[in-house]
Parts: C-alpha cells; structure tokens; sequence
C-alpha cells in the first residue's frame, strides 16, 4: 500500500525523539476484537459513525477518542523519497548485482536493504523515530507495511531478515507503549516477531483470514477491495472481526474513487 507523504515528512525522519523509559508490558493492547473499522490511509476523514478503530499514515494526526493506528512504509521507501536515503542513508537502498535500485514494480516504491545487523540497526534509527513520533501523536498503534518485500527482492533478501527485521519495529513499538500489527504475509504469522494483532488487505479474497485468526484470534482487521471479498468476509466473521470495504485508493470522501462499507 502506497500513501503520500505530507510536506516536509522525508526531510525530519532522521531526528530521533529522547530515549523513554519501557513501558510495563501491559501498556499496550490490540484494537478491541470486531470494533468499528475504517482504513484512511489516503487522507485522514471524520470517522464514519460507529467506528471504534481508525487506520491512518504517520503524518496525519489521530481520530480524536479512537483507537488509532499508524501506518509506518517500515521495508520500502515511499516514492519520491529515493534522493533523500541516498544523501542520507545510500547503503540502506537494496541494489542488485548491477548497482540498480530493486523496486516493487506494483507501487514504484524502492525496497530498503535489512541483510544484516547493522543495517537493520541503521534503519531503525529512521523508522524507529517514525514509530516514536506515532506514540508522541497519540496513537495506539501502528503497522509496519511491506513486511513481504522480500519476496520482492531477487533472493536478495530472506524471510528470517525480515522477522528480524520486524521484531526490532515491534520491540521499538512496545517500549513507547504502542502495540504492532503484521500487515499481511499470512505465511509470517507464526514466525513469533512479537506481533499483538493483524491488519491484512483481502484475506477472504485469498482464503487467508483463518491463517490470521489460528495466530491472532479475533484481534484481526479486515479489509477487502472488492463487493465479493467483503461479501465472503462478512458471512463468515460478521460480529467477530473488523471487516470494512473500500477502494483501492483508499481516497476521503468526495473523491470519485471513494468506496466504503461495512459489517
């Protein structure tokens, strides 16, 4: 999923916030199972009515009396922003054998390189002051996107370098209290990278919803892009998990790609 940053967004990701002190490890908990949902990741929108759990980018600011979470672009560099990790963090940008930039063709967006442990620790000095920024805005949450890039890397990145990847964001997550969603790769979900709930983009159009269900219980929201996943999530989850339907694009309302519905 691709959103836009706001102005000025790419030029502050690399000051980090003081260091707090780790919360208890009950300071954080997962949306409430079967809430109200609503996925704003095009532009932050008044909630429709009955919604309890709003999704939304990290530079928006967060649904007043709702549970929110942050969308954090944690494994890819969001378009557009390839100039700034290059004057800041070049090596951080996965390239093949050829010196080219790999790229997930299906959103234009360049895929960042956590091989090792120290540029897993490099990149964290980004994202995880992105992840400090969600907790000092006030949300509860956040979910890291792309966390299956690497099947999108040539070989070029592993499975076991992205769950370690993930359990340093969650780790960074739960020390500023916010709990972390896996966003997709339902064949992840019991890789245990401290994970607390899952947000997935059709798991009824791919028979993925009770991969996430087996590892999360009801602690799983849903969202469906087409009348017919939605229709099939529903009749098996209604009043169970957190199911809405809504466009591609997942535009504000008044955009003539708006969709949205819910069960």
């Amino acid at each position: 999923m691709v959103v836009v940053l706001a102005a000025g967004g790419v030029a502050a990701c690399d000051r980090r916030p003081e260091a707090a002190p780790r919360p208890p490890s009950d300071a954080w908990s997962p949306p409430p199972a079967g809430a109200g949902f609503d996925y704003q990741l095009g532009g932050a929108y008044p909630p429709p009515a009955g919604v309890a759990v709003v999704s939304r980018d990290r530079e928006a600011q967060p649904a007043k009396g709702l549970y929110n979470i942050c969308y954090v672009n944690a494994f890819q560099a969001q378009p557009g922003t390839e100039s700034w990790w290059q004057a800041n963090h070049p090596a951080l940008l996965l390239r093949d054998a050829g010196g080219n930039l790999v790229i997930d063709e299906d959103w234009d967006e360049a895929l960042l390189d956590f091989s090792t442990d120290a540029k897993r620790a490099e990149l964290l000095t980004v994202t995880g002051g992105w992840i400090d920024r969600c907790a000092a805005g006030g949300f509860q949450a956040i979910e890291a996107d792309n966390l299956d890039s690497y099947t999108r890397s040539g070989g070029l990145l592993t499975e076991r370098q992205a769950t370690d990847y993930a359990t340093a964001l969650n780790a960074r997550a739960h020390s500023r209290g916010l709990a972390s969603g896996q966003k997709n790769a339902a064949e992840l979900s019991d890789a245990g990278a401290g994970f607390d709930f899952a947000v997935t983009e059709e798991c009824a159009d791919f028979d993925e919803c009770d991969v996430y269900t087996a590892a999360y219980g009801d602690h799983v929201l849903v969202v469906e892009y087409s009348r017919a996943g939605f229709t099939k999530a529903c009749g098996a989850y209604r009043g169970r998990l957190s199911i809405v339907l809504r466009d591609r694009d997942v535009s504000a309302p008044g955009s003539e790609a708006y969709v949205r519905d819910a069960c």
